[in-house]
């Protein structure tokens, strides 16, 4: 076992492990005292978070001044990667326009970053997210990391890694509807199997400009514009993205009239536009704090 502890002075802006955990925005990490999404208000908080990534576990929990961690590895560079700990919150919160909405989400959640998930979870994780609470959305990749996951053992406990691509494409649609996937089963049994056949990986759509990332993603079974959004920003790290959800949605119909047009694409990068160059950071922002000022 490795520990150790990354000072939140030695990070650029502030730093808020549950809030960007617990954001809605990632569906790999999960609360080791099992309340996940339990509270009404996710920020602040000092519990252990725990994921496996690449067959390593990663534990971490932020207190005193620090993010404290356990692992079967370094787990420095990870967190720095998952949780994008080298982005500079302060310049990027200057870099967005004064607005009195987004202004209000970044006085309520300092510190939340934008969520760095591996691409294949992240890909699942957002086909289940349609017409879903985040707290379902958990629930299903809990249940699916917890039935097709490689186990790994650590401090005398069993974890689970996200199953892989050849785990899910070898399951059936019943056994993934029997985990309350219900009908997006079919289409994470179908996009598993084109990553496991190497029909259509990451590999397809890693490194390419933002919109013509966003169109490859909908080649992927039950990924609609929405979907390709949400996986671009937190999968392929294209902060500019701005997936248009229920919450977006009303935010623009409320907040930014203007910005609304005839389809999804336009209204997107109207909106980009509007949030500035980290439109992906304003759209997490926005979406926690709308939901939370709701729950």
């Amino acid at each position: 076992m490795e520990t150790g502890a990354i000072p939140v002075a030695d990070v650029p802006g502030p730093v808020d492990v549950q809030a960007t955990i617990e954001s809605g925005q990632t569906y790999l990490w999960w609360r080791e005292d099992g309340r996940t999404y339990a509270e009404s208000d996710n920020h602040g908080g000092d519990a252990w978070y725990a994921t496996v990534v690449d067959g390593e576990v990663v534990r971490v929990r932020q207190r005193d001044g620090a993010l404290e961690w356990e692992s079967t590895t370094d787990a420095v560079p990870l967190l720095r990667e998952l949780l994008r700990l080298d982005d500079d919150l302060d310049a990027i919160a200057e870099a967005t326009p004064d607005d009195p909405l987004l202004d209000a989400a970044y006085e309520r959640y300092p510190g939340m970053r934008v969520p760095n998930d591996p691409f294949f979870g992240c890909l699942v994780s957002f086909i289940c997210s349609a017409q879903m609470r985040v707290e379902r959305i958990f629930a299903m990749q809990q249940a699916l990391r917890e039935t097709y996951g490689d186990p790994v053992s650590f401090q005398g406990r069993t974890y689970h890694a996200f199953p892989t691509p050849e785990a899910l494409a070898d399951a059936t649609e019943g056994e993934l509807r029997d985990l309350g996937l219900g009908y997006r089963a079919p289409y994470v049994q179908r996009t598993a199997d084109l990553v496991a056949s190497g029909e259509h990986t990451a590999e397809d759509v890693r490194g390419l400009p933002y919109e013509e990332a966003r169109e490859a993603l909908t080649e992927f079974v039950g990924v609609g514009d929405k979907v390709a959004d949400c996986v671009a920003l937190f999968g392929l790290g294209h902060l500019e993205a701005v997936p248009l959800d229920t919450w977006i949605q009303s935010a623009i119909e409320d907040h930014y009239p203007d910005c609304a047009r005839e389809n999804y694409r336009e209204t997107s990068r109207a909106i980009r536009e509007r949030f500035g160059p980290y439109a992906g950071y304003a759209q997490t922002y926005v979406f926690h704090y709308l939901r939370n000022r709701d729950a």
